[in-house]
């Protein structure tokens, strides 16, 4: 699991520098043809126009997300799953929202999540003598804000690269089944860790738009890092409805005799609605 996390952050870590550097290097060539036909100095060309102003988008979201891996907390550990489905059934969801300030070329996205999710199957991966099943309770709060530039801002094709920080608290508790055999265990922990990435914008149509942005880092935890796609139908001047797939995965292990450990992947659909106040 461990090599299938780092391999997807390196080639993510490469795809960004390798996308980032293609439109350099294009226009470089193009301005290399223009400086040869014409024997003056290369003009720069810029698709879009300036922009002073100040642009704000709100985007309230729901993640339908499943969720599964290991979580553990005074030195007891489980292994647990929750199915989308299992999710939405019990009405763990959450609320959630992603606004974004931006003028010119300089950006400031803020994302906002809070969620609930328990399992009452949960399997335990220590030996406890007599206990059957623990049921799982986890509340998270993650707050991720960065700041941006778009180092490519063309009619075809934008392209940001931001870095900022994920602030992450997670309370839980494992009761133990049957019950009266052992107390049950409840602890929180909060970190933050810097991450770092890009997000890509290509207009399909004057109406339709694809995003694609990832993410990745760490510091509280050993890794962190998310990917989503996105597809916008915009239905008015300001009103853009989207749909996608996003994928987070945290691998969290505090040390000490109270251990806590929150290493999870979350991946689901989610649907949102961007609105533009300019």
């Amino acid at each position: 699991m461990n090599s299938l996390r780092k391999t997807c952050l390196l080639t993510f870590a490469g795809s960004l520098a390798l996308v980032l550097c293609v439109p350099a290097i294009a226009q470089q060539s193009a301005d290399l043809v223009s400086n040869d036909q014409t024997g003056s100095a290369p003009v720069p060309q810029q698709a879009t126009t300036a922009d002073d102003n100040w642009h704000l988008e709100i985007t309230p979201y729901l993640w339908f997300a499943s969720v599964h891996g290991t979580v553990g907390a005074l030195g007891r550990t489980v292994g647990f799953h929750a199915s989308a489905g299992d999710v939405l059934s019990k009405l763990n969801i959450g609320l959630m929202a992603a606004v974004e300030v931006r003028r010119k070329r300089f950006l400031l996205p803020v994302d906002f999540m809070w969620i609930k999710l328990s399992d009452d199957r949960g399997i335990p991966l220590s030996p406890f003598p007599g206990i059957t099943s623990i049921k799982v309770k986890v509340t998270q709060t993650v707050l991720t804000p960065k700041a941006g530039y778009r180092v490519v801002d063309h009619e075809k094709l934008k392209a940001d690269a931001v870095v900022g920080i994920r602030y992450w608290h997670l309370g839980q508790n494992l009761s133990l089944q049957p019950s009266g055999l052992l107390s049950n265990s409840s602890q929180s922990a909060n970190w933050v860790d810097v991450v770092a990435g890009a997000r890509f914008t290509v207009p399909l149509s004057p109406k339709t738009v694809i995003t694609v942005l990832g993410d990745a880092g760490g510091g509280g935890a050993n890794l962190d890092y998310q990917v989503a796609g996105l597809l916008g139908y915009k239905v008015k001047p300001t009103i853009i409805l989207q749909v996608g797939w996003r994928y987070l995965d945290v691998n969290y292990r505090s040390s000490g005799r109270f251990s806590f450990v929150y290493d999870a992947a979350q991946s689901g659909l989610l649907l949102g609605v961007t609105f533009n106040v300019k």
